[in-house]
């Protein structure tokens, strides 16, 4: 049995997000650490208005210092990881849990991935979940609309990525189809062709980076590919600012690594819920499930046997 973990993206903060860390010196310490990088307390900011929680240059760096939080109180008490899979975002924070990247250094690629995507596109954007409409019926409503696939979850489940007005010719024409929409609480057209310039200006800031190769696999969002060398992660996180997640390919990479238990380790549950779905009889939770993190530790050591 090997343990794969799984990094949250945007979309599950909230005001409990760190209540299972309250007792976590290592948390803690981490939490401490990113004020100071930061600028700004990560308890503060979610103890403040929701809405800043996704405002997108407050989030990417809030949801990595949670996971690196997170990770640093778990690490202790988890068996070896075998690999790990982050979902957009949360790619980024794989890297540091694969030990490419440390905490620091994470917290600051956030904000400059932030900062870049913020910038790409002067006009409002975002991103739609569509679910009960095939892939090719989907890519014909993004090319009349002009909109892109932003992550494909599954044969039927997608996220659409464009900006306001576009989105809103999609879900009508989606709807039309017969498909369920749901707005995400995203603020920028990730994984599109509108974050072409955010790609331009992140590349070279992450091959400046202190990015190592990782030392386990981190599976590329684009195509859900085994990721060992520095060079191909830096090729991995700047393709996936324009390029689909492909999440089900990684979800299904994770098996063919020999992942048999699956952990995700952010605020929410999203991705351990798609990972059952798509893979039944996987034992996979999320830390998110428990009322602390010994209990999650304890559920995989179970598993693990």
């Amino acid at each position: 049995m090997s343990l794969g973990i799984l990094c949250s993206g945007q979309g599950g903060q909230g005001p409990g997000m760190l209540d299972l860390l309250r007792r976590e010196p290592a948390a803690q310490a981490v939490l401490d650490r990113t004020a100071l990088v930061m600028g700004r307390d990560p308890r503060a900011l979610v103890a403040g208005p929701a809405a800043a929680m996704h405002c997108n240059a407050v989030a990417q760096p809030l949801l990595c210092a949670v996971q690196a939080a997170t990770w640093a109180a778990l690490r202790p008490h988890l068996p070896p990881v075998r690999a790990v899979a982050g979902y957009s975002l949360g790619e980024l924070s794989a890297y540091h849990v694969a030990g490419a990247l440390d905490a620091d250094e994470l917290l600051r690629l956030a904000m400059r991935r932030a900062e870049a995507m913020d910038r790409a596109d002067p006009e409002p954007g975002g991103l739609l979940a569509v679910r009960g409409v095939d892939r090719a019926r989907l890519e014909a409503v993004c090319r009349d609309c002009g909109a892109d696939i932003a992550i494909e979850n599954g044969a039927d489940r997608f996220v659409v990525g464009g900006r306001r007005p576009t989105l809103a010719l999609v879900e009508q024409a989606v709807l039309a189809l017969g498909a369920a929409v749901t707005p995400l609480p995203v603020t920028v057209a990730s994984h599109t062709r509108l974050m072409a310039p955010a790609a331009a200006e992140f590349s070279p800031i992450l091959a400046a980076s202190g990015l190592q190769a990782p030392p386990l696999p981190v599976l590329a969002g684009i195509d859900g590919t085994p990721v060992y060398t520095r060079e191909r992660a830096v090729a991995a996180l700047t393709r996936q600012l324009t390029e689909t997640v492909a999440w089900a390919a990684c979800l299904d990479g994770l098996i063919e690594m020999g992942c048999t238990v699956l952990l995700e380790t952010g605020p929410c549950n999203a991705l351990a819920r798609m990972a059952a779905e798509r893979h039944p009889g996987l034992p996979v939770r999320a830390v998110a499930d428990f009322r602390s993190l010994s209990g999650a530790a304890t559920w995989v050591e179970r598993q693990i046997g």
